[in-house]
């Protein structure tokens, strides 16, 4: 016998530890329901058939032998902007790109930790836009309603855990490309602090705005995932002490001081928080406030933010460009925006890199009087595919400013952030909310979200057509 898609990862490590089935056969499943959505939902961008079997069956064997791992013949995915050996790291580019020789360190410690790592999932073009489509590979589409995305830009490894291909995956969070998605399929996503997750062999990726982080149906999965994922390079410039994600997932956060913050931070275009979405992150509000928690309207002081981020995110552009093979296949605002960040390096980048001290002042000055900031993750449902595909460069920032104006301060300040569930809007389309908190919160940000999650058992709505069922839907 093997799980229905409905197991969640701890679940299946502990079955699989406990010979109720093989790894071969749980992940010759896993591939039978990748095969079978890759029409309707296309979530991976590489299926590793051949390598996966084989890890699998390498991970019966240590079973057999008494091994025991966290994640032990367990298969995950990761998003292609990770380096997996022996596969392109195309990162949501066109164009053939050359086999990478080594694993890159997030991925070398799944390994460790005993997972097997069956594909790739899709990504926009360097992971720039809220999105997840491109002519490198289609469209990648929404379980809860395939006429709408995912977002992005870790939008495939959130189609792939939010239709149930696999219990849990890794993504990237630049200006919310693990929160959004999580947002906009109904999952946990958790962006961690600055390092937690080694982004190695880039010290730094985009300047140090993106992190590598976690998503899953239920927060110990996204915790145990993390756990798993954790620890640094030698070289890393990025080292924050180790925590206990797992451990966090049962204890009690006690009363916490929550700021509820709806104002979006400001952009120089404009950003309004749709009624709907304000609706569903107003009534968890008040789910976190009958939990015994103060909750009050307060924003931090964010100010001029938005100065610093610009720099960062199109020199970090820049950088990827120049590595690219093909850079005549890029998209004309992948292009632009390297322009940009080329004009940008030097004195701008080392003003808005210095403004980072500055604001961990500020708004660490803040957390003096608050434990956790609750915002909503996005001020809109997903759009629908294709809406902001043919966009213009400036169209295309008014309206992922407009849809997504909350997430990007804290990738600025490379502080921790999970999202959660916050219900659904419209045609039954989920969004979420944010628990932000300082540096190194995460076991405060997991133990509230557990909490909540307990009360509200979210993990236990699926998309219609995708429950607990091992034929996937067509």
């Amino acid at each position: 016998m093997t799980p229905d898609r409905s197991a969640g990862l701890l679940e299946t490590a502990r079955a699989l530890a406990d010979g109720d089935f093989t790894s071969r056969a749980l992940v010759e499943q896993t591939l039978a329901r990748i095969e079978a959505t890759q029409s309707s939902l296309n979530a991976f961008r590489i299926v590793r058939t051949e390598a996966a079997l084989a890890e699998a069956e390498a991970a019966d064997k240590e079973l057999a032998a008494g091994a025991r791992k966290p994640l032990l013949g367990v298969p995950v995915a990761v998003k292609d902007d990770m380096d997996v050996a022996g596969e392109p790291t195309a990162f949501g580019c066109e164009g053939e790109w050359p086999s990478v020789a080594e694993d890159g360190e997030a991925i070398r410690r799944l390994r460790a930790a005993g997972a097997v790592i069956v594909g790739k999932t899709n990504t926009c073009e360097f992971g720039q836009w809220p999105f997840t489509e491109g002519p490198a590979f289609g469209a990648t589409r929404n379980p809860w309603n395939t006429e709408h995305t995912p977002g992005g830009s870790s939008g495939g490894s959130a189609a792939a855990v939010a239709a149930g291909l696999v219990p849990a995956a890794l993504g990237s969070d630049g200006a919310g490309s693990v929160r959004i998605p999580a947002s906009w399929t109904h999952l946990i996503g958790i962006k961690p602090q600055r390092g937690r997750i080694s982004t190695w062999p880039r010290g730094e990726s985009f300047q140090g705005i993106t992190v590598n982080g976690t998503l899953a149906r239920t927060v110990a999965d996204a915790a145990l995932l993390l756990d798993a994922a954790s620890g640094n390079h030698e070289r890393d410039p990025h080292r924050p002490p180790a925590i206990d994600a797992s451990g966090a997932v049962g204890r009690d956060p006690g009363r916490l001081r929550i700021a509820l913050s709806l104002k979006p931070p400001f952009t120089a275009l404009p950003a309004r928080l749709q009624p709907e979405v304000r609706r569903q992150v107003l009534q968890l509000a008040e789910k976190i406030s009958g939990l015994g928690h103060v909750v009050e309207e307060a924003d931090p002081p964010y100010g001029q933010i938005g100065l610093t981020f610009i720099p960062r995110a199109t020199v970090g552009l820049a950088e990827r460009v120049g590595d690219a093979p093909f850079p005549a296949l890029l998209d004309r605002r992948t292009r632009d925006a390297a322009r940009l960040g080329r004009l940008l390096d030097g004195a701008p980048l080392r003003a808005a890199r210095r403004a980072e001290a500055v604001l961990h002042r500020r708004i660490g000055g803040f957390f003096e009087s608050y434990d956790v900031v609750l915002a909503p993750t996005t001020a809109a449902p997903p759009p629908r595919v294709g809406a902001m595909l043919p966009l213009s460069g400036f169209a295309t920032d008014r309206a992922m400013i407009a849809a997504c104006p909350y997430a990007w301060p804290w990738n600025v300040l490379g502080w921790p952030g999970v999202n959660v569930p916050a219900g659904f809007v419209g045609d039954g389309l989920p969004v979420g909310a944010q628990l932000l908190g300082p540096a190194g919160s995460e076991p405060l940000l997991i133990s509230l979200a557990a909490q909540l999650e307990a009360e509200l058992r979210w993990h236990e709505a699926w998309p219609p057509g995708w429950a607990v069922t091992d034929s996937p839907a067509a």
